[in-house]
């Protein structure tokens, strides 16, 4: 077998997932994960669940007056994910 240019990991892992079809949904599962980023510890320690439904972001926050105040910035929220997930996945956030 002969070898070629070196690849980091993550690189192979990238062009497997698109190749196969499934960049988007792992795309999906990734804004997840970057929500404690995008909002901080702080929000994030008042999240007890979130997923993502075709491109629907769906988080369960327990504070009413958190849950008031990020109502307020879903746009923002949504730019910053798909900003960091680096494909526009999410369309918009329901906050329970």
């Amino acid at each position: 077998m002969k070898r070629t240019d070196p690849q980091l990991f993550s690189q192979i892992f990238s062009k497997l997932v698109e190749q196969s079809g499934h960049a988007d949904t792992y795309a999906e599962q990734r804004a997840c994960f970057v929500w404690p980023e995008v909002v901080g510890q702080g929000v994030n320690r008042y999240t007890t669940h979130r997923y993502v439904d075709h491109g629907v972001m769906h988080v369960y926050i327990t504070s009413a007056s958190l849950k008031n105040e990020l109502g307020f910035h879903k746009t923002t929220l949504v730019e910053q994910i798909n900003r960091r997930v680096g494909r526009n996945v999410i369309t918009s956030i329901i906050i329970h």
